[in-house]
């Protein structure tokens, strides 16, 4: 058996990593795992309030998603994760957790991002906070691991074009 390897559905909010992130461990057939529901409740209530994370907000909730990822790996598992994994040193982070940890970015325009943002009920994350995120993402480095997908093109075809650019199967 070869090692377990993990994908990361990473992102801005609105994005659509909890909807292509679960299309993807569905047809691979992994678990899927939300990201936001490990932030802690100060860091849920700071961004409700509008006011954007910093990296001493997200140290702790980045290290609980790589404890994840690590729990997966003893277990012998692959897994999905959907995480905004911003910056190169939080993906970082979150390759501590597993010996191979990839990320698939989906990338949109900001015009589509917003959109999607000014659309979406009952989600903690406010609009306002889009651009916030914008400057703060470090887009995948040529030697990292993973793919970018177009946040255009329908689920089914993101999540095609990452199964043949991450060689899944």
């Amino acid at each position: 058996m070869t090692a377990p390897q993990h994908i990361v559905v990473m992102g801005v909010s609105g994005s659509g990593k909890t909807t292509t992130g679960t299309a993807l461990a569905d047809l691979m057939g992994w678990p899927f795992i939300e990201g936001d529901s490990f932030h802690p409740a100060a860091n849920l209530r700071k961004m409700a309030e509008g006011i954007p994370l910093d990296d001493n907000d997200r140290a702790p909730w980045l290290q609980a998603l790589a404890d994840q990822i690590a729990a997966a790996e003893a277990r012998g598992e692959c897994l999905v994760m959907g995480c905004s994994a911003l910056k190169r040193s939080y993906r970082d982070i979150l390759r501590s957790g597993g010996s191979r940890v990839r990320f698939l970015h989906i990338h949109g325009t900001r015009d589509l991002l917003a959109e999607r943002l000014n659309h979406r009920a009952g989600h903690f994350f406010p609009p306002k906070l889009l651009d916030s995120q914008l400057t703060t993402l470090e887009p995948l480095g040529p030697d990292e691991d993973g793919a970018i997908v177009e946040l255009a093109l329908p689920v089914q075809d993101q999540v095609q074009a990452a199964v043949r650019m991450l060689g899944l199967r």
